[in-house]
């Protein structure tokens, strides 16, 4: 008995000095039922109070208006079941769009749209709802039109031997000619650690910071300050046809950092500790790469139109229809003159869906458009909020086709 007691003991022991040594616990990561994107919710049932002006929603309104208008005018797509037109989705945003220009009190609009629309709520992460918000914005990096030593990290134009061609089933296939074959275009690890790229002339503009240029690569548009203060600003022009993966997960799974560094300005902060060796080594594991060109105008979403400050969302085009009216309800952060957040609170409001992004998949994700400045980039920063996403569709008996 004495031995099995030992023997017992020696064991609780082993198991607790195991347990003490494991420096972090092991990231799980979320698998979720599938769940239908849309389903019919009660209009009743949601206050649809929206916490912007009107002039920033008008706006917005009218730029999916111009894809609906432009090269999306032909589409269909499935919303809860039923197969919905752009013109239907056109009508139902100029009918919304004389809503907000009424006379009428917000209790007579909220009436109205309760009536005239039909809410479809977004399945989320479970099938329960529950969508997972983050934000992106626009960054501020400091550039050169010429390399130095200060500034030598390259933002690259689209390669002129990068393809883009339909695949039999219809697909985007992106790669290079290689023996007349179509191959796979190199990957994040042989442009920024190989050079597979350098000494070509394809170079838009230089920076100064890989951790900031990461940013830019991630938000997919951004701003340049050049040397004599000059501001420029490039947008996405192409990717190099490579998967997306993460690699904050890819870290978490690792065990190589917490859980609290793999927000976004934790992970910024967390990379910009390493060497610049170190940097473009952890980047690698994300194969897909941003090409870039100059922009005369505001940054462009996936639609081709202008985003807004606080009313675009990007999500899956899989499963929900571009350009649409939808409403959102979750927390924000209150930030101090520091921008630090002071505190969360709830809000709700309007949006279009009028952007996409590699890591934005199913219909548990969107991600809010934050706007440009330091304001903008702690609220992208620190937004990683749970809540609802509904989509609206006119009634059929109301206009919509």
């Amino acid at each position: 008995m004495m031995r099995k007691a030992r023997v017992f003991l020696f064991l609780l022991v082993l198991v607790v000095v195991v347990s003490g040594c494991a420096r972090r616990a092991v990231y799980t990561p979320e698998t979720p039922p599938p769940a239908a994107p849309l389903t019919e919710a009660d209009a009743g049932q949601v206050d649809l109070l929206d916490d912007l002006d009107n002039a920033s929603l008008l706006l917005a309104i009218d730029r999916s208006l111009a894809y609906y208008n432009g090269k999306g005018r032909d589409q269909v797509f499935t919303m809860a079941g039923r197969s919905v037109t752009a013109g239907h989705l056109k009508r139902t945003l100029e009918v919304f769009r004389d809503i907000v220009r009424s006379d009428a009190d917000i209790d007579a609009k909220k009436r109205r749209i309760a009536g005239d629309f039909l809410l479809l709520g977004a399945a989320g992460q479970t099938g329960a709802g529950d969508v997972l918000f983050t934000g992106y914005y626009e960054p501020l990096l400091e550039g050169s039109p010429t390399r130095s030593e200060k500034y030598k990290y390259p933002l690259y134009r689209p390669p002129p031997d990068l393809i883009a061609e339909k695949g039999p089933a219809g697909e985007t296939r992106i790669g290079r000619r290689q023996n007349g074959r179509l191959v796979p275009y190199y990957t994040r690890r042989e442009i920024d650690i190989d050079g597979a790229l350098a000494g070509r002339g394809l170079e838009l503009v230089w920076v100064s910071d890989p951790v900031e240029l990461q940013s830019l690569h991630t938000q997919g548009s951004g701003k340049i300050r050049l040397e004599d203060g000059t501001l420029v600003t490039v947008g996405y022009a192409q990717n190099n046809g490579r998967p997306f993966r993460s690699v904050t997960i890819n870290l978490l799974e690792q065990n190589k950092i917490e859980k609290s560094d793999s927000s976004y300005r934790g992970f910024k902060a967390w990379l910009k500790s390493k060497s610049e060796k170190e940097i473009f080594e952890i980047l690698s594991h994300n194969e897909r790469y941003i090409f870039f060109r100059f922009l005369k105008q505001d940054p462009v979403g996936s639609l081709g139109q202008p985003v807004t400050p606080g009313r675009t969302i990007a999500t899956d085009p899989a499963c929900f229809p571009p350009g649409a009216l939808a409403f959102i309800r979750l927390k924000k952060p209150v930030l101090d003159d520091d921008y630090n957040v002071a505190a969360r609170v709830d809000f709700s409001r309007f949006v279009l869906n009028q952007d996409k992004g590699s890591a934005i998949k199913g219909p548990g994700r969107v991600d809010l458009f934050c706007g440009f400045g330091p304001a903008a980039q702690a609220t992208a920063g620190s937004l990683k909020e749970k809540g609802e996403l509904y989509f609206l569709l006119l009634r059929e008996d109301t206009g919509g086709e």
